[in-house]
């Protein structure tokens, strides 16, 4: 008999409590599952089933658990289908079977066959591409396994630390790949994300590409074994995830439909007049002097509702707040207000010297699907240069927003990690890479500012990490005034500023309309290493003014582009490149979707 599964033969359905119901059930032939519909289950199983429950997390406790430790129950019979690393293993009668397949059926109904054959932004069938899902959703599972019997020495080292990340990473890869099954088997669901299916499976496969690559960063400096034994796997995940991503066809730039007034369809219509006030009545509020709900930024989100589907305000009064904090996942639509950049100050020092990956090293980090907004607040990372990379500001949330804020840091201060996000009038400064990650955003009206490092040390502004040429990632810098600050103003002949550096081999920035001072160098753009990437790179400037701007002694990489059109340069505007007008209104941030006034 021939068998099928996710990863091996079965279904799986969640329960409460983060529990996953998988059952491991022989088909007669996997020609009896079209389109991965649960319609077969029923007149096609072979009992009796393989039943188990495990628990969401890989390191989480168990619910309940016969088992002395995750290891030792470990089974790698995947031609009978048994699940790795299972917390609770039971045999699951016709019964009780037939009696969760009717409950999928009627509460997780998927698409029609129809709406699945005619996903018009797929260039392969929907049933291959939801296959090749699946089986990539298998791969993040038995790299997790992986690192289970690791997670017992979790401790403060930067190696502990790294497979935490590497956890955490790859969980949300796990996710971003339900994404994109879910909203492929049913693309006309309300709750998808811009109303632009290619630009939201673009964004989102690129996403889980970008965390496993993330996770093996983490291990720089630890001399760890631990690396060696993942690589394979972490190799395998993102090469079918990159295939993944060939599998869509280029981001349509469509009309929102009904979200043509600037409304995501998730978005509640008694929502929408809120977001388009000026004033918010908080929800909570911040207060370091014990005046407000809480005295620290932490306490108020991991209050906030879990998954809201409301804006959910919190105010942060005044003041210097000296934490780490960290918006998971799970926390949705959260806005967060201060009273400005030179009031409401989020301030912490990790570094990597001081043994912090640079993922983990975020004063400031914010995770999910929904969008994320800021407003009026300075996040900054106080460990100085010589303390390497310091992150004031990671942002992985889809559609999050950030308006008269301050990044400020040294080297890698704002870590734009992955999804898509918009910067209007902030202040962004630091020494070297202090822009970078692989997410798609566009930086408008900003003030970018290049601090005074080491000594003999060059800065560089952007360091953009696009790895796969079918990513939609970039930075575009729009309207921007790029310049020295304060501190380097006197020694602008003497340390090197550029404009970026290539990270990874398709990096892609593009500069337009802006400003540039004197602080650039003529040339421009610094190589990373040698000729890496000088060939596969995109960097390009569109009409740009200043002392710096001038083009005549510019690089000439086969990657590098001096644009005269507003047809090369659209591709980078808010409009296309994010998709701003199907989202950004619904933010009530002021945002230019063209080349028009800013």
């Amino acid at each position: 008999m021939e068998s099928y599964g996710l990863p091996t033969n079965g279904f799986e359905t969640r329960l409460p409590h983060n529990v996953i119901v998988k059952a491991t059930v022989p088909f007669k032939s996997t020609r009896h599952l079209p389109n991965l519909r649960l319609r077969p289950f029923l007149n096609s199983l072979t009992f009796p089933p393989k039943y188990f429950i495990y628990s969401d997390s890989p390191v989480s406790s168990p619910v309940t658990s016969p088992v002395s430790s995750p290891v030792s129950s470990l089974n790698t019979n995947h031609k009978q289908g048994h699940l790795n690393n299972p917390i609770l293993m039971a045999k699951l009668t016709k019964t009780h079977l037939k009696f969760w397949l009717f409950m999928l059926l009627i509460l997780f109904p998927l698409a029609p066959a129809a709406d699945l054959e005619q996903t018009e932004c797929l260039k392969v069938p929907s049933s291959e591409f939801s296959n090749s899902v699946l089986s990539t959703i298998g791969v993040v599972r038995q790299v997790m396994l992986i690192f289970s019997p690791f997670t017992k020495f979790l401790g403060d080292s930067r190696l502990s630390t790294a497979i935490s990340d590497c956890l955490d990473l790859l969980d949300s890869s796990s996710d971003q790949l339900s994404w994109s099954l879910s909203a492929a088997q049913n693309p006309k669901a309300k709750n998808n994300s811009t109303g632009d299916l290619s630009s939201d499976l673009k964004t989102w496969l690129s996403a889980a590409g970008v965390n496993p690559e993330t996770c093996m960063e983490g291990f720089e400096g630890t001399n760890s074994i631990v690396k060696g034994l993942v690589s394979e796997g972490i190799n395998q995940l993102t090469s079918q995830v990159y295939n993944l991503l060939s599998m869509v066809k280029s981001i349509s730039n469509q009309p929102a439909g009904k979200g043509e007034s600037g409304f995501p369809a998730w978005l509640k219509s008694e929502e929408q007049s809120l977001l388009q006030q000026n004033d918010f009545a908080a929800d909570a509020t911040v207060a370091a002097d014990g005046t407000g709900d809480f005295t620290t930024v932490m306490e108020a989100v991991l209050a906030a509702p879990d998954k809201s589907m409301r804006r959910y305000v919190i105010y942060v009064k005044k003041g210097v707040y000296f934490e780490n904090v960290e918006i998971k996942k799970k926390k949705w639509n959260i806005m967060m207000i201060g009273d400005g950049i030179d009031a409401t100050v989020i301030s912490g020092n990790r570094s990597f010297i001081d043994g912090w990956t640079t993922f983990r090293s975020a004063t400031f980090a914010v995770s999910g699907r929904r969008g994320f907004i800021a407003r009026d607040i300075t996040f900054e990372n106080t460990a100085g240069p010589e303390k390497h990379q310091a992150v004031a500001l990671r942002s992985d949330s889809d559609l999050s927003v950030f308006f008269r804020c301050r990044m400020s840091g040294y080297q890698d201060t704002l870590y734009t990690h992955t999804m898509r996000q918009f910067y209007r009038e902030c202040h962004i400064s630091g020494t070297v890479d202090f822009l970078f990650g692989d997410a798609t955003v566009v930086f408008q009206n900003c003030t970018i500012l290049a601090k005074k490092g080491l000594p003999n040390q060059k800065n560089t502004i952007t360091a953009q990490g696009r790895k796969d040429p079918n990513q939609p990632t970039g930075f575009s810098i729009q309207f921007c005034n790029i310049s020295a600050d304060s501190d380097l103003q006197p020694s602008v002949n003497t340390t090197a500023t550029y404009l970026g550096r290539p990270w990874k081999e398709y990096s892609r920035t593009i500069i337009m309309q802006s400003y540039m001072s004197n602080a650039i160098r003529p040339e421009g753009w610094l190589e990373w290493n040698g000729d890496f990437a000088l060939n596969t790179l995109f960097y390009a400037e569109f009409m740009n003014y200043g002392p710096g701007a001038g083009l005549a002694k510019r690089i000439n990489w086969p990657g590098y582009h001096r644009l005269n059109q507003t047809s090369e340069a659209t591709n980078f505007t808010v409009s296309q490149f994010i998709e701003g007008n199907l989202w950004l209104p619904s933010t009530g941030v002021k945002f230019t979707s063209g080349f028009g006034a800013n």
